[in-house]
């Protein structure tokens, strides 16, 4: 049985080597015969190194700066099947103006939350009436005025 374990000792020692090379972990097979009380080290199965992972560098995330946010505001506000690209621009209200109800403004601002990549509390997005509104509230949140 000691024989057993130091082997065993040896294969986690190498486990721990091949971890940092592969995603899969090291597996140990052992059986015990019907005429033996300890048991067997019969197989050993490694696994591959099959994938390595680089990773790059942290990107630095610049700023956008306020003429990029009107650009994707107004984007994402085209992009939404019930308004019209001719009826909007910035300062167009979305229920007056463009026609839209309670339920297609909170739509408009969930695309905004996915375009924007951070959440808009309830709060916020009910102050949000207009493209306009959007535009300073991604400004304030992203800190680009100084």
């Amino acid at each position: 049985m000691s024989g057993l374990i130091k082997n065993l000792r040896v294969m986690v020692r190498h486990s721990n080597y091949l971890r940092n090379f592969s995603s899969r972990p090291l597996t140990v097979v052992v059986n015990k015969y019907k005429n033996h009380e300890q048991p067997h080290l019969c197989s050993t199965v490694y696994a591959a190194p099959s994938q390595m992972r680089f990773y790059s560098p942290e990107v630095i995330r610049t700023k956008p700066t306020e003429d990029e946010i009107k650009q994707r505001v107004l984007k994402v506000c085209a992009s939404y099947d019930k308004v019209t690209a001719d009826k909007l621009t910035l300062d167009s209200h979305f229920i007056n103006d463009l026609g839209l109800d309670s339920l297609d403004h909170v739509e408009v601002i969930m695309a905004m939350e996915d375009e924007f990549g951070f959440e808009i509390p309830d709060g916020d997005a009910e102050k949000l009436l207009k493209p306009a509104d959007i535009v300073r509230y991604v400004a304030d949140r992203e800190d680009i005025y100084e």
